[in-house]
């Protein structure tokens, strides 16, 4: 006896879709999520080579919000060690930014809270 099968690719189908989207927009928001990691460490030792050049602490701050363009700068957090009035030449400077994010975020409430964080450190001349 012959059995119809007709409707069992599409049900296997509907059964895999999900797994293949969730799949899909991983990789896409990893990718989303890397990139914005890429810039910020651009710009973070772009700042600190401001640092190093013996600008001020606000100037620092500035570079890093107006030259940020992965998101928005405004929520930048930009951490100088140590500050301006007690840097001399010799000593190192460290600029650390963070920029939270979220992964997964086409998912709305279900994505996950994530801190993207650089830091880098260079000789005062």
């Amino acid at each position: 006896m012959v059995k119809k099968e007709d409707g069992q690719s599409l049900v296997e189908f509907a059964l895999a879709l999900p797994i293949l989207l969730l799949l899909v927009i991983g990789i896409i928001d990893f990718g989303r999520v890397l990139y914005i990691h890429l810039q910020l460490e651009l710009v973070t030792q772009e700042s600190v080579r401001l640092g190093g050049l013996g600008q001020e602490d606000g100037s620092i701050r500035s570079y890093a919000e107006n030259h940020f363009a992965a998101g928005d700068p405004s929520k930048l957090e930009v951490a100088i060690t140590p500050s301006s009035g007690s840097r001399e030449t010799g000593d190192y400077v460290t600029v650390s930014i963070s920029y939270p994010e979220r992964l997964l975020q086409p998912l709305g409430d279900l994505s996950i809270p994530y801190t993207v964080e650089t830091s880098s450190t260079i000789r005062i001349e």
